[in-house]
């Protein structure tokens, strides 16, 4: 079938995909809307994200209520409050000449009370979220015994997040006569359990083969190690200047941090995680559809309501911990028959999780280099080129020209256009012409964390402070690289034992890190440092230069750095970027910040 009214759609429906632009039903639509339209009967439809699965419920679901009734007829669970809220806004506009419809989203974070009383103004359909559903039912605010039609959307996610008991207690208020239609990206048990629990007999639909990814994106790697994966993400994002991203971290912390330290050098860059609040969380949000934000950093489960058409890049900063998820990563990019690119920035410890992966998704990974900064440049130069030569011209500026040609009377075409743009090539240039290379071989030996280079450019260190003292691997490397005045990533492989420690930093950083714990205390008590013999950190023997003395090691350091973080999650362009490639010490950095803003590279925001 090439058209919607092929389909079975009746005109109000009709009128509104004509409305939205909608041209031709996707694979999933095809298959799902005809099936759902003809009889009630349990479906299972497994197909990718983006794919257009709330149209493939959403519409049968809308010609066979009763927009006259305000009995609740349909219920429709999903993972997240932004995907709940993402699935209401869709049904009201493929509903927009069903008069009397009225479509609530119920879901954590907003007024209990308010959600009650639009429920109670006449829901025909309810989209919510399993813990504020389950909360509404048992205070009695809702009513959903009476429903026909119920949808589990994102199935997968929800059991991954633990609803089951939650979906079981809401379905257990629901006739076991309705239709219940399952959409999932992927098949693992756990959403076999639910069909099995839960369906009688249902029809199973599936759009390419289970878990497998769209045709519409491509795979990438980047291998490097692991403490360059920041700078490695900064360079990808720097290669691809008109990149709109989505940014994936394991946890909430490094999704937090990821995104203000992009924010401090200078990108336009926001967080969207669980610790956020409602407000902030519709605030960035926002602002990413809005394209105020072009890089955002999330988690898995935030991530899940995100449906923005134009996102070039995925980019997998940590790999999830289940391999199906990431299935739902790549899913963000590639949308309504856009192409986009999926990265994923690994370390040597990490590349046999890219061969796992590849056979869940029936994809091969192409293995890529990190560019190196002469890359960058000419990218970015080229950019500049284009966007001159497509900008259309504001005639505001005609009654400056006479000036304007006065000031480069005596300057030719070919140095004016080299004057012009080495305002921005230098920038990139000044920043990138001493950068290292951040790609690690294949073959190279070393574990996450190791540097490509050999351990004779490197030392380490014993430090007599550990976990007893209040101290893990960031804490302590935190501290460190405040007292030393060095940069992010100049002190690594930082390795916290009970009562002591070990780190490393460049050879070249010896003679500084020693002078300065040279009788060195701190709270009252001395910390001590010496070179480490054992370059696996597993003794503390080493090259002392105190004469032998052992430190007390009573009276525990405390220094910390206070931790940076955001109200809202999120903040403008910052009208410079800070080198964290090439950090100085506290002078030099109070001389770059006192320099001009114009030396320094800068994201343009888009």
């Amino acid at each position: 079938m090439s058209t919607f009214k092929e389909l079975g759609l009746n005109k109000d429906l009709l009128a509104a995909i004509n409305d939205l632009g909608f041209e031709s039903p996707s694979d999933v639509q095809a298959k799902a809307i005809p099936i759902l339209l003809e009889k009630d009967t349990d479906l299972v439809a497994l197909a990718q994200t983006g794919t257009g699965k709330t149209a493939a419920f959403g519409f049968p679901m809308l010609q066979k209520i009763n927009v006259e009734s305000r009995t609740t007829q349909g219920l429709i669970l999903s993972p997240t409050r932004e995907l709940c809220l993402q699935i209401t806004n869709e049904l009201k506009q493929y509903g927009n000449y069903c008069k009397g419809l009225n479509v609530v989203a119920i879901y954590g974070g907003a007024s209990i009370s308010d959600q009650a009383k639009q429920v109670k103004r006449g829901a025909q359909i309810i989209v919510a979220t399993p813990g504020r559903m389950k909360d509404m039912i048992s205070r009695n605010m809702v009513d959903i015994s009476k429903i026909e039609y119920s949808v589990l959307d994102e199935a997968d996610e929800m059991l991954n997040m633990g609803f089951y008991e939650d979906i079981t207690d809401i379905l257990s208020h629901t006739p076991e006569d309705k239709s219940t239609w399952l959409f999932s990206a992927t098949m693992p048990k756990e959403v076999a359990r639910i069909a099995r629990d839960f369906m009688h007999d249902p029809i199973e639909i599936t759009v390419g083969n289970k878990n497998e990814s769209t045709n519409q994106v491509s795979h990438e790697y980047y291998l490097v190690n692991a403490r360059d994966r920041y700078q490695a993400l900064k360079r990808l994002a720097d290669a691809n200047p008109d990149i709109f991203s989505v940014i994936f971290c394991r946890t909430k912390r490094d999704t937090q941090k990821v995104a203000e330290n992009l924010i401090e050098d200078g990108y336009s860059a926001g967080a969207l995680h669980g610790d956020l609040s409602q407000n902030q969380r519709d605030l960035v949000m926002k602002s990413f559809r809005n394209k105020q934000i072009q890089m955002l950093v999330a988690t898995d489960v935030a991530a899940r309501g995100i449906d923005v058409d134009d996102i070039t890049h995925v980019i997998n900063y940590q790999l999830p911990d289940e391999i199906e998820t990431y299935t739902h990563r790549s899913g963000r990019t590639g949308r309504a028959g856009k192409t986009g690119v999926s990265m994923v920035i690994v370390s040597k410890s990490e590349v046999r999780k890219i061969k796992s992966i590849e056979r869940i998704i029936k994809k091969e990974f192409e293995k890529k280099e990190i560019p190196n900064g002469m890359e960058i440049c000419e990218v970015q130069l080229m950019s500049l080129a284009n966007k001159v030569h497509h900008t259309k011209v504001n005639h505001e500026i005609d009654k400056y020209l006479e000036s304007i040609n006065e000031l480069f009377s005596d300057t030719d075409k070919d140095e004016l256009i080299k004057k012009f743009f080495s305002v921005e090539f230098s920038r990139f240039f000044n920043y990138y012409q001493k950068a290292k290379d951040l790609n690690v071989s294949d073959s190279s030996r070393g574990h996450e964390g190791e540097r490509s280079s050999s351990s004779g450019n490197e030392t380490r260190y014993f430090i007599n402070v550990g976990r007893k003292d209040g101290y893990d691997w960031m804490k302590l490397k935190d501290f460190l690289k405040e007292v030393l005045e060095l940069g992010r990533d100049d002190v690594f492989k930082v390795d916290v034992k009970d009562s002591f420690s070990f780190f490393n930093t460049d050879k070249e950083n010896e003679a500084k890190v020693l002078a300065f714990f040279t009788d060195f205390k701190h709270e009252g008590r001395f910390v001590n440092v010496e070179v480490s013999e054992d370059k696996g950190g597993r003794n503390r023997g080493g090259k002392r230069r105190d004469g032998g003395k052992r430190r007390r090691r009573d009276d525990k350091p405390r220094g910390e750095r206070r931790s940076r973080r955001s109200d809202s999650g999120f903040s403008g362009r910052r009208s410079d970027r800070k080198s964290s490639e090439g950090s100085g010490n506290r002078k030099d950095r109070r001389r770059a910040e006192q320099s001009s803003v114009s030396d320094r590279p800068r994201r343009s925001r888009r």
